[in-house]
């Protein structure tokens, strides 16, 4: 009784911080980052958030769509209205609490890592010395290698920006450049799915992810939170995460 109760006051405050939406949330995602968000076998997006995004809006009594965002402008289209959220692998940065917009308690603890071809000879970063590094523009990991590790990118011969992690692989596959730098689930279902690459067992940064709102929507990111709790309550999102292995150790929700 005590859980149907407080499913019931979930419902009812994530119903009237959303009533301004109208009947729709539109969850604004990375097309191209699997396990959290891509296309799957049958032509629609899924992925670990989609999946829980979807399970929420369920919840909540809302039709659910999808926006595939151009993953370095993201922010330009939340602000326009394309998306009512960035929920998709997203890490959380000062940044952009700095510029006013409404971030969720976070739910995953990333790190980067280096993905290289098995038989490259390349055991840690210090071996990427006159090397080429592929990293996805508009990432943590683009923002790290230009920060707190600009000593280890001064080393490399170059550093290519792509618009998807999986263009940072053709680049790899194709032998454009030496190295992808990039969030350690998101290796590890490449390096499961593909033969002949290896991750580099050296963590580079620490971070965690959160979904993004934009300014003054604090009530709709408290609604969004308390849908996802009851999921976590009612055991469907560790139903949902067991479908991941590569997602689920880290989860916040299910590992504290």
């Amino acid at each position: 009784m005590k859980k149907l109760i407080a499913l019931l006051l979930v419902l009812g405050l994530m119903c009237s911080a959303v009533s301004a939406l109208g009947d729709t949330f539109i969850q604004g995602i990375d097309p191209e980052y699997p396990p959290f968000s891509y296309l799957g076998d049958d032509g629609e997006y899924t992925g670990f958030d989609v999946e829980i995004c979807k399970a929420a809006c369920e919840i909540a009594g809302l039709d659910y769509q999808v926006f595939a965002v151009d993953w370095d402008n993201k922010l330009i289209q939340l602000d326009n209205r394309e998306c009512d959220c960035i929920w998709s692998g997203m890490t959380i940065l000062d940044t952009m609490s700095e510029a006013g917009y409404v971030i969720s308690a976070p739910y995953y603890d990333n790190t980067q890592v280096l993905v290289v071809k098995a038989d490259s000879g390349i055991a840690s970063s210090a071996d990427l010395a006159g090397k080429a590094v592929a990293v996805q523009l508009g990432t943590s990991g683009e923002a790290l290698l230009n920060g707190d590790l600009k000593d280890l990118t001064a080393t490399f011969s170059e550093l290519v920006t792509c618009q998807s992690f999986l263009m940072c692989f053709t680049e790899l596959e194709g032998n454009a450049v030496d190295a992808v730098f990039v969030d350690l689930p998101v290796a590890a279902s490449y390096a499961a799915e593909h033969e002949g690459y290896k991750i580099i067992d050296e963590q580079l940064g620490a971070e965690q992810y959160g979904i993004a709102f934009r300014s003054g929507d604090e009530a709709l990111c408290k609604a969004v939170e308390d849908a996802v709790a009851a999921l976590v309550e009612n055991g469907t999102y560790a139903e949902i995460a067991s479908k991941y292995p590569d997602v689920v150790n880290n989860l916040i929700f299910l590992n504290d």
